[in-house]
């Protein structure tokens, strides 16, 4: 029994590195990795979609991947995941709506998205599609699923929800 638990705990470990490895050996040779940059409009009225506009930059001569897994890339309308960290003026986390996806690991090949050298991969995604932000208020958004997809280097963004 504690052979099979053991094994369980090895085989969770692997699997959760398994595409942030996979970047970090594709970007190692590079003369850098890739950046991520979120970007929102400054304001959105109570109930307005809230676009979020998700960019993967490479700044190499050479091209890189990342597992699409955990970012706006996967499909089904931007969020198989809780990938954002939202958080209101008072510290409060926006609740998290969106479906909880399973997956087998490794990763397979399809899970992974190439940005050429020198170029940029972009898609924009609805963040009340995934997140109650509900609220009047000034909003805070911070990328957070750099472990699945080694998507590392990211920006923080803010958004304020007027009345």
């Amino acid at each position: 029994m504690k052979n099979l638990i053991f094994t369980a705990a090895c085989l969770s470990l692997f699997s959760f590195s398994a595409c942030k490895h996979s970047q970090h050996t594709t970007a190692a040779s590079g003369t850098g990795e890739l950046e991520t940059v979120l970007s929102l409009p400054a304001a959105v009225k109570t109930g307005s979609p809230v676009m979020l506009t998700f960019t993967v930059k490479n700044n190499t001569g050479k091209a890189l991947t990342f597992c699409k897994w955990h970012t706006p890339f996967e499909g089904s309308g931007g969020f198989m995941a809780a990938y954002l960290d939202i958080t209101d003026a008072n510290g409060e986390n926006a609740q998290y709506r969106g479906v909880m996806a399973k997956r087998i690991m490794p990763p397979p090949p399809a899970a992974y998205m190439k940005v050429p050298a020198h170029d940029s991969v972009t898609t924009t995604v609805d963040i009340l599609k995934g997140y109650a932000v509900t609220k009047p208020g000034a909003y805070k958004v911070v990328y957070q699923a750099g472990g699945m997809s080694g998507l590392n280097k990211v920006n923080e963004a803010t958004f304020t929800v007027t009345e």
